[in-house]
């Protein structure tokens, strides 16, 4: 039975919740321990976080001045300062990458004090799961390509056409720019029968091949006004329609990307008929209204904990917003499980979450 929890919505109903049976194997020990870790020094973590979104944090009893951070900078902020507390990356390495977002080095040292508690459980070690592949058929080639954006400028992406579409999808990147997962990814959907472009979100930044370290290209994501991201999109949409008239399109987006998928909806844009905000952060105060056409598959980990307080408001203003929806939690995978060249990658995971994105396509794009 598939590991899972859903949460239905259509239009004028109440959801219905459907729970898959509880782990059954080996990950169900190890995923109790993650879970209380992710409740545990994650949340640590996370109110720090927090307080600097709000510009500050407090060191003692002392507020320290921080300059306020739109959505973007604080999701960007949060990602190094949880990969810090998970052990994926050094002090130093965390240090260097919220500097370059720029967090001064002492409200940096701050945070990330906030997650050397002695009180805090160790990380667990990932549990193996069934395979090692990514998720999905073998990918389809990419080509780069280029066409127009707003304001007279070019934007970049990466192309994989079909010969019998059934849709088409938007794909927008990782915090780390369009990378070779990313047109894997666009490349997958297109043998799946959906001509994908996976836009370059730094296009005026002269590309993310521009950028030799990732983390400068997170950096230059994060001072980018969020409208342009918009705007972008959109064009990339359009991009699209031109590339596979007469279906319907969609956006799927993963981390940050699924952040800008919930960005998108909530900018309207009836052209979408489906989308797929894979642990995205919903923006502040989205009213999701003017994509009302669009059906919703809003995709968590169980120890995502940080993205996952942000569930509850997706749930209401897709109800509000009248939105076919579904809100898939997965028990024991965690933030970025669909990223096969991630340290969190979780093969079950992200090959259910496959397999219920095609199923999702099937019935609203064609």
């Amino acid at each position: 039975m598939e590991r899972s929890t859903v949460e239905r919505g259509e239009p004028d109903q109440s959801p219905t919740w459907s729970v898959a049976a509880p782990l059954d194997d080996d990950r169900a020990a190890n995923g109790a321990s993650a879970v209380e870790y992710a409740t545990g020094v994650n949340a640590v973590c996370h109110r720090s976080v927090g307080r600097l979104a709000r510009g500050y944090v407090r060191r003692g009893g002392d507020r320290l001045p921080e300059v306020a951070m739109t959505d973007i900078n604080a999701y960007l902020t949060g990602e190094v300062v949880v990969d810090y507390a998970d052990g994926l990356i050094s002090r130093r390495e965390a240090l260097r990458r919220l500097v370059l977002l720029g967090v001064g080095a002492g409200v940096a040292a701050t945070m990330l004090a906030a997650c050397d508690s002695p009180d805090n459980p160790a990380a667990p070690t990932p549990s193996d799961s069934t395979g090692t592949g990514p998720a999905g058929p073998p990918a389809r080639p990419t080509e780069a390509i280029t066409f127009p954006g707003p304001q007279g400028r070019t934007l970049q992406g990466a192309f994989a056409g079909t010969e019998s579409p059934r849709g088409s999808v938007l794909v927008i990147h990782e915090n780390r720019g369009l990378n070779d997962h990313i047109r894997s990814v666009a490349g997958r959907f297109a043998t799946s029968g959906y001509p994908a472009l996976a836009i370059d979100l730094l296009s005026e930044e002269g590309g993310t091949a521009r950028f030799t370290d990732p983390a400068q290209a997170t950096a230059a994501l994060g001072a980018v006004p969020p409208e342009r991201f918009v705007a972008d999109m959109k064009a990339g949409l359009d991009e699209l329609v031109r590339r596979a008239p007469g279906h319907k399109p969609a956006a799927v987006g993963f981390c940050f990307g699924g952040g800008m998928v919930w960005s998108l909806l909530a900018a309207g844009d009836a052209r979408l008929g489906a989308a797929a905000p894979f642990y995205g952060p919903l923006p502040s105060n989205a009213d999701l209204s003017g994509s009302r056409g669009a059906a919703v598959l809003a995709i968590y980990g169980e120890l995502d904990s940080r993205v996952n307080a942000t569930r509850d408001a997706a749930k209401a203003a897709l109800e509000k917003a009248g939105m076919t929806h579904e809100i898939v939690t997965y028990p024991g995978a965690n933030h970025a499980f669909f990223n096969d060249t991630g340290d969190r990658y979780d093969a079950d995971a992200a090959t259910s979450a496959y397999q219920r994105l095609m199923t999702w396509f099937g019935q609203h794009l064609t």
